[in-house]
């Protein structure tokens, strides 16, 4: 993913008005952030535990997405999948919701997926960060048809959340 800028992050939100867009928290460390192995950036929002933001670029086109997750309860330890990296988490994965783009959001339709909950699915396939012991299944795939993989479920999220 090439690296973006605050301004093009918050001009590419899809299913939030402008003014949300305006207000919402981008990352301050968009400079530090390791662009080169991220099939998009992911962020949970500080000052609101129950948001999360993902933005991705698809066909040259810049896509942001604004997500509800549950706050988890503590200790919550059930083991699940992630839908978009397939690496399973010990209470790592949450339900995503987005709203949809368009009027269909504005009367309330939304749509979810199971992800990761720390929003780190490109680093997960690469195997720059560890979920824990069992995370990966043994797949025969190589490493770039794990991350198209990764890069299909993600279009085909956005593409339910813009439909």
């Amino acid at each position: 993913m090439k690296p973006l800028t605050e301004q093009e992050i918050r001009a590419a939100f899809v299913n939030c008005t402008k003014g949300e867009a305006k207000r919402l928290a981008v990352p301050h460390d968009l400079a530090d952030r390791p662009w080169e192995h991220l099939d998009y950036l992911g962020w949970r929002d500080p000052q609101s535990p129950g948001r999360a933001y993902l933005v991705t670029e698809t066909a040259g086109r810049v896509s942001a997405l604004a997500l509800r997750r549950p706050v988890a309860a503590a200790g919550q330890t059930r083991r699940s999948m992630c839908r978009i990296c397939m690496t399973g988490h010990d209470g790592g994965v949450s339900l995503m919701v987005a709203p949809k783009a368009g009027k269909a959001g504005q009367q309330g339709n939304s749509v979810g997926v199971y992800m990761c909950d720390d929003l780190a699915c490109s680093l997960y396939v690469r195997g720059m960060k560890e979920a824990g012991a069992g995370a990966r299944l043994h797949e025969t795939l190589e490493l770039e048809e794990k991350i198209e993989r990764t890069v299909a479920n993600l279009a085909a999220f956005l593409s339910k959340v813009t439909a």
